[in-house]
């Protein structure tokens, strides 16, 4: 995504799953102000990073926006995605996307992303990815109720992406930072859930 909280730039009208089955395919991009699709560098450097975690896996997009990050996911060999959005303009638009793909393994929910996270049972997530609005200070929020659910599978990964200007995240105890760039003004970091770690 992702609704960020500070003025509204022009936005661009689609934008382009960049691997897999749906490769070229474009989704809109709804007129939301503060709307921040993922670029195409951002997407193509975290999917390599995942490719050999995704056959099969169970995604999850808490900020879905767009949506192209679980598309692009499931375009690359993941077993479903959920799409998880609180703006109702957003979410009609991420029903839109995946109708036209003829994706059934997408479900869209629209839902603040804490209070649908608190209701999933454990083990229900194999890659979650977290890029939420930089201005509301999510991503430790989102990582304390992962550790508090379970909800990530043991040694599953979360994507976070923040801004590059801004202190990175703290997850707290029992994670491993596996991958770790900075795009522009954009931090990207990929963890992973260590095995073994009860929540705190």
């Amino acid at each position: 995504m992702k609704l960020q909280g500070r003025g509204k730039s022009r936005l661009p009208g689609s934008v382009r799953i960049i691997g897999g089955q749906w490769r070229g395919r474009r989704v809109p991009v709804p007129d939301i102000e503060g709307l921040r699709p993922s670029g195409d560098r951002c997407r193509e450097t975290l999917f390599n990073w995942l490719q050999p975690f995704l056959h099969k896996a169970r995604c999850v997009d808490l900020f879905a926006g767009t949506g192209v990050l679980g598309l692009e996911a499931v375009s690359r060999g993941a077993a479903s995605a959920v799409l998880v959005e609180k703006s109702r303009v957003a979410t009609n638009s991420l029903r839109q996307s995946a109708e036209m793909l003829d994706a059934k393994q997408i479900a869209v929910i629209e839902a603040d992303a804490l209070s649908w996270l608190a209701q999933q049972a454990p083990s229900s997530m194999d890659i979650v990815f977290v890029d939420p609005p930089f201005s509301l200070n999510m991503a430790e929020k989102v990582m304390a109720a992962l550790v508090q659910t379970r909800a990530l599978h043991p040694g599953g990964l979360v994507y976070l992406e923040s801004a590059a200007a801004d202190p990175a995240p703290a997850p707290g105890p029992g994670w491993e930072v596996l991958k770790e760039k900075r795009l522009g003004d954009v931090r990207m970091q990929l963890l992973r859930r260590l095995t073994g770690v009860l929540p705190t």
